[in-house]
């Protein structure tokens, strides 16, 4: 049988770890929302209720993993907003881009809301989000996620991406983009394996139609967060060096208290700009979570 994601033996470091890491189930992250609770609080109250949580990192004290807990939707913490399930690496995301209060964000592929819910949180529900969905059966999710979580600094809009208005420009852009969610799969089941499709084929297009438009939305001193769930170089470095050919775009330093592999400089016969070394590559046998790619992206001046 071959290995699965056998195209990335070369690129993946550790490949035989990474390919035990597929076959365990994906473990129970929560975001403690600081809007509505603090974390000690909400420890001690799962505590009383006998979930032990335990700290993702202990650079951050709002990002836990729950050993004892296969679901959270039933718990009254979730329902009172206090919580929200969301994994590690995804949580990531919004620490990486570091909105400041006060500020004007777009996320612009928002659905269903986890990573809009926690930049409100980051800026202490000040400033203003828009929170882009373009179909409107997503849009229903992301608005009950944003009433849950108690965000009040967020509208939600339903363009496509690519062509999001440009009337305006904005402080940071969070782009998490469609891509083919490699990083989302896991053999738990012995009959199911994963089955390349030629669908995927046609994202980096869409991608790169993305990321151009995020860039071109940015003020001057503005910055923005490129991120996918997916292995596939030709989703990320590819779309990210394209960026760079085609824009006065830098890539800045990704600092979230986790330590991640760098981004490739080759892929096949692409040779990419040296700065995507900066770009960030989350691997479930390093962190044990949803596999992911960040790069952080700011204006040459």
């Amino acid at each position: 049988m071959k290995p699965i994601f056998e195209r990335y033996q070369e690129i993946i470091p550790d490949f035989s770890l990474f390919q035990e890491s597929l076959h365990n189930p994906f473990p129970t992250h929560l975001r403690v929302n600081r809007i509505k609770t603090e974390s000690v609080l909400l420890v001690d109250s799962l505590k009383a209720k006998g979930i032990h949580l335990k700290k993702a990192t202990e650079k951050i004290d709002t990002l836990y993993f729950a050993p004892e807990l296969n679901t959270s939707g039933n718990l009254l913490e979730y329902f009172l907003g206090h919580i929200h399930p969301q994994a590690l690496t995804s949580c990531l995301a919004s620490i990486a881009l570091g909105p400041e209060q006060g500020t004007y964000v777009v996320d612009m592929c928002a659905s269903p809301g986890g990573k809009t819910s926690h930049l409100a949180e980051l800026m202490n529900n000040t400033g203003f989000i828009v929170a882009n969905e373009l179909y409107p059966k997503r849009q229903i999710p992301l608005g009950h996620t944003l009433e849950r979580l108690g965000v009040l600094n967020a509208v939600i809009t339903g363009y496509q991406a690519q062509e999001f208005p440009m009337k305006h420009r904005f402080d940071y852009i969070l782009a998490d983009v469609p891509c083919s969610g490699e990083g989302r799969f896991r053999q738990t089941k012995e009959d199911f394996t994963y089955r390349e499709t030629g669908a995927k084929t046609r994202l980096p297009d869409l991608q790169k139609k993305i990321i151009l438009r995020g860039f071109d939305l940015l003020k001057e001193n503005g910055e923005m967060l490129y991120s996918t769930c997916t292995y596939n170089p030709e989703e990320n470095e590819s779309v990210v060096n394209f960026l760079l050919e085609s824009r006065d775009a830098k890539l800045l330093p990704i600092h979230v208290g986790l330590d991640y592999d760098p981004g490739l400089i080759k892929w096949g016969n692409e040779n990419y700009d040296k700065q995507l070394e900066r770009t960030a590559r989350f691997y479930p046998h390093r962190i044990d979570s949803v596999g992911f790619f960040m790069a952080r992206i700011g204006r040459e001046k």
